[in-house]
């Protein structure tokens, strides 16, 4: 059996195991043992943006999307735990293009994107 206080790197591992649980959200769990964040991943695609979230314990029907081109609000509500994220857009979508799927709780929302505003010459 191996005594702990002779472990130069038993610090650093554990630092490294509380910033994980943080990131995860395993830092802030509810009774359920479930974070209480909404996990979000963007991503620029060409001409379309993805957005990627996890929604554990949320059924489709207990999920709300809105967006105005530049944020995209997502509520989610299930049995324990209610998610209220406001995503801000890296680049300008039309929000009328949205195309959203929903599956064993994760949440993909795709977009085009806007072409950006054109510059005008003063004269």
């Amino acid at each position: 059996m191996r005594d702990n206080r002779d472990d130069p790197f038993g610090d650093i591992f554990d630092e490294i195991e509380r910033m994980m649980s943080e990131m995860t959200g395993a830092a802030g769990t509810d009774d359920a043992g479930f974070g209480d964040e909404t996990h979000v991943a963007v991503y620029e695609e060409g001409d379309t943006l993805r957005v990627v979230a996890d929604l554990p314990g949320v059924e489709k029907d207990g999920v709300d999307l809105q967006c105005d081109g530049s944020i995209l609000t997502i509520s989610a509500e299930g049995d324990h735990r209610r998610f209220d994220e406001r995503v801000r857009l890296p680049v300008r979508v039309d929000e009328h293009s949205a195309a959203a799927s929903f599956n064993n709780g994760i949440l993909e929302v795709t977009f085009d994107v806007v072409e950006p505003s054109a510059d005008i010459n003063v004269e």
